[in-house]
């Protein structure tokens, strides 16, 4: 789903792996662009290390993922799955991916998590996010030196481990739409008549039907707190700039 022209996008989520915004925010992906924002979405690593599946397959997954929740450009940087590092062409990659689509927001990795790509993917992510805003340094996408951008705000999603959200977005409306995205990662996690075809692939942590269960748990728990079905937390690092004290409340029917 890789394009190489795209118009500014709203906000672009940013994660270690395929599936983890999936995981944690499918529901927020596909509310914000049925409200007609703008959403594209990049994948650091193919997540080649997992245990089943493997890089082409995940890749492939994604962009039928993508497609289900209607972003308008998913693409993967290709860096080492486990191995990569808070270094210059890492850093590089991601300042050149975010000035390339000038978001407002970024929404990217738990900022610590039981898969330590996630801990230092959030860093990582962050880092760039500020270094994208200085002119000097600089970057090419096409052919072409790319100008300076530096998003609005970064949130951090919540994934294994539990974190306590800054807010939480209703998502029950989408929920469905969620699962669907999900199951899109057929080789990594339990869908219905299609795990059981598996039968190569050995069993992990999130490839059992419990771990689908803890999700929707997760689900309900944040809907919990705002008082909806289902729900979906995120993480800020700073205050949040706010014009006025009503626009803090939900919208009521």
């Amino acid at each position: 789903m890789k394009t190489t022209q795209v118009e500014k996008v709203d906000i672009l989520l940013i994660m270690a792996h395929p599936d983890d915004a999936e995981l944690s925010c499918a529901g927020i992906i596909a509310s914000q662009v049925a409200q007609g924002y703008r959403v594209a979405m990049a994948d650091l690593t193919a997540g080649e290390m997992g245990s089943r599946g493997n890089a082409d397959l995940r890749i492939r997954e994604a962009e039928e993922a993508a497609r289900i929740l209607g972003v308008v450009a998913r693409e993967n940087l290709r860096l080492a799955d486990a191995f990569f590092r808070l270094d210059y062409m890492a850093t590089l990659r991601v300042i050149e991916l975010i000035r390339y689509y000038r978001p407002d927001i970024v929404i990217t990795n738990a900022l610590h998590d039981r898969h330590p790509d996630h801990g230092r993917a959030a860093q990582l992510v962050k880092e760039a996010c500020f270094y994208a805003g200085l002119r000097r340094i600089s970057t090419f996408r096409d052919g072409q030196e790319q100008e300076a951008w530096r998003p609005k705000e970064i949130f951090h999603v919540i994934q294994d481990e539990f974190i306590e959200p800054t807010f939480v977005v209703d998502v029950t409306p989408f929920w469905e739409v969620k699962k669907r995205a999900i199951a899109a990662f057929a080789s990594q996690f339990y869908v219905p008549g299609v795990s059981e075809k598996l039968s190569n692939e050995p069993e992990t942590y999130i490839s059992t039907p419990w771990f689908m269960e803890r999700i929707e748990a997760r689900g309900k728990e944040m809907g919990h707190f705002i008082g909806v079905d289902y729900g979906e937390g995120l993480v800020a690092t700073k205050p949040l700039a706010v014009a006025s004290l009503p626009l803090l409340l939900r919208q009521k029917a």
